[in-house]
């Protein structure tokens, strides 16, 4: 099975280094030198690491065959996919590989169906789960331990406690009680 590890962003110097945004909860596993990667688009693939390190809180990756900033800037939103076991799971019990969580049946805690989890959004701070409400419409569920407390793969579920507003625009609370008229 195939699982998107990383996305090259800008190059880095001039030596062919590039920063990437990380995709998988195990760089040191999956970003490892050494490592080869299959690509989308496919043919700028496959990608052998050369060097990894982390500059400013980056991590940036150096190929085999990626020499200088031109054919570094040339790999700019490369998709990298390593190749898994699919009965391969993280070491971490809290963790999940997306595929684990699509398609995955979202209730709330007593019980109420939500819909199904049809994709994983990784944002730079947290992930969201995009889930597909029986209406159609979609929602984005951030995907932390207060807002999704249980995954359950045996049955095939995600137990969520969504806080007021986040399924129902009506039960939203107001943050502020400033009137309009009120200055700063």
């Amino acid at each position: 099975m195939q699982l998107v590890v990383a996305r090259i962003g800008r190059a880095h110097g001039i030596k062919g280094e590039v920063t990437v945004e990380v995709r998988t909860d195990e760089p040191e596993l999956r970003l490892a030198p050494g490592a080869v990667l299959t690509t989308d688009p496919s043919s700028a693939g496959p990608l052998t690491i050369a060097t990894g390190r982390v500059h400013s809180g980056r991590l940036l990756l150096r190929f085999e065959g990626v020499g200088d900033r031109t054919a570094a800037e040339a790999l700019r939103n490369t998709l990298l996919i390593a190749e898994v076991d699919p009965e391969e799971v993280p070491e971490d019990p809290e963790e999940f590989y997306d595929h684990q969580l699509i398609d995955l049946d979202v209730v709330t805690r007593d019980g109420t169906a939500v819909g199904r989890i049809t994709e994983v959004s990784h944002l730079p701070y947290q992930d969201l789960l995009i889930v597909e409400r029986p209406d159609g419409s979609e929602v984005m569920i951030p995907f932390v331990a207060e807002i999704v407390p249980e995954i359950d793969l045996e049955e095939q579920r995600a137990v969520i406690a969504p806080p007021p507003g986040l399924l129902d625009d009506s039960e939203a609370e107001i943050a502020s009680s400033r009137s309009a008229g009120e200055d700063s």
